[in-house]
C-alpha cells in the first residue's frame, strides 16, 4: 500500500506542476500579447501613416478577394473618371439648370451637374455666357457626349475634330474630342474665336455651325438663342415648361455636302 501511496502522490504533484506551467507559459503570453498589442497601439497612434498603410493593405487585400470571388476587376478609383457630380453640391443657380436640362434631354442630372458646373467656370473666364455655351451642346448633340455627325463633327459641341487637331494636341490628341470636359473647352475656344472675327454673338453662331448666309443657318441660330433664354429663365428661378428636345439644324456643318471656299470656322482651317 505504501508503494501504491508513493506513486500515486508522485502523479499528483507532477500533474500540478504541469498544470503551474501551464498558468505560467498562459499568463506570460498573455502578458506579452497585451504588450505587443500596447506597442501596436502606440506606434499607430504617434505615426499615422502606419495605420494608412495598414488600411491600404488592408483594402486590397479585400478588394482582391471581392475581384476573385465576382470575377470581376475592382478599381476603388474608377469614380474620379466619372464626369459626375451631385446637385447638392452646385450652387442653386446651377443645380436648377442642371435639373431642368437631365429632364428635357432625358439623361442622369450628375453627368448634366459636372457640365453646367464647368459650362459656368470657363464662361467666367472667357466672357462668354454659361447659358449660351450649354444651349450651344444641347441644340448641337442633345447631351450626347458620343454624338457624330455625318461630316465628322464630333461630341457634345459637335467640333470638327479633324480641322481642329490642333486644340486637341493639349488634351492628348483626337480622341479627347469624346471627353465631355475636352470637348466643352475646345468648342468654346471655336465659339470664341468665331464671334470675335464676326462680331456679334449671332454672326459668330453662323459660323460656328458653318453657315455662309442667313439662308443656309437653318434656324439654328434662333434655336439657340431660344434654349438660352429659357436656361436664364430657369436658372432666375423661373418655372419653365418642357419642352420637345432640339434636334442638331440640318447645315452645311452637319449635312454631307461639300464645303464652299468661303464656309467659315466649322470647316475651314484656322
Amino acid at each position: 500500500m505504501t508503494a501504491i501511496n508513493s506513486f500515486n502522490s508522485g502523479i499528483k504533484v507532477f500533474l500540478k506542476d504541469v498544470a503551474h506551467g501551464c498558468f505560467e507559459i498562459a499568463h506570460n503570453g498573455l502578458a506579452m500579447l497585451g504588450l505587443v498589442a500596447a506597442l501596436a497601439v502606440s506606434a499607430l497612434v504617434f505615426k499615422p501613416e502606419l495605420r494608412t498603410d495598414g488600411e491600404t493593405a488592408l483594402l486590397g487585400w479585400l478588394q482582391a478577394r471581392q475581384s476573385v470571388a465576382s470575377d470581376v476587376p475592382v478599381e476603388a478609383d474608377a469614380v474620379d473618371r466619372a464626369t459626375a457630380t451631385h446637385l447638392k453640391d452646385l450652387p442653386k443657380q446651377q443645380a436648377a439648370v442642371a435639373f431642368w436640362l437631365a429632364k428635357k434631354y432625358r439623361v442622369a442630372p450628375e453627368p448634366l451637374g459636372a457640365l453646367v458646373a464647368e459650362a459656368y467656370e470657363i464662361g467666367n473666364k472667357t466672357k462668354l455666357d454659361p447659358t449660351l455655351i450649354l444651349a450651344i451642346m444641347a441644340v448641337e448633340s442633345s447631351f450626347n457626349p458620343f454624338a457624330q455627325s455625318p461630316v465628322g463633327a464630333q461630341g457634345l459641341m459637335q467640333v470638327m475634330t479633324k480641322i481642329h487637331t490642333d486644340k486637341y494636341e493639349g488634351f492628348g490628341g483626337n480622341l479627347a474630342a469624346f471627353d465631355p470636359v475636352t470637348n466643352l473647352r475646345v468648342g468654346v475656344k471655336v465659339l470664341q474665336e468665331c464671334i470675335k472675327r464676326a462680331g456679334s454673338v449671332e454672326g459668330g453662331l453662323r459660323q460656328y455651325v458653318g453657315a455662309t448666309s442667313d439662308a443656309t443657318e437653318g434656324g439654328y441660330t434662333a434655336k439657340v438663342l431660344a434654349e438660352q433664354a429659357r436656361l436664364r429663365q430657369v436658372a432666375l428661378g423661373g418655372n419653365v415648361p418642357l419642352l420637345t428636345p432640339a434636334q442638331p439644324a440640318t447645315t452645311p456643318a452637319l449635312a454631307p455636302s461639300p464645303p464652299s471656299p468661303s464656309e467659315p470656322e466649322k470647316i475651314a482651317a484656322l
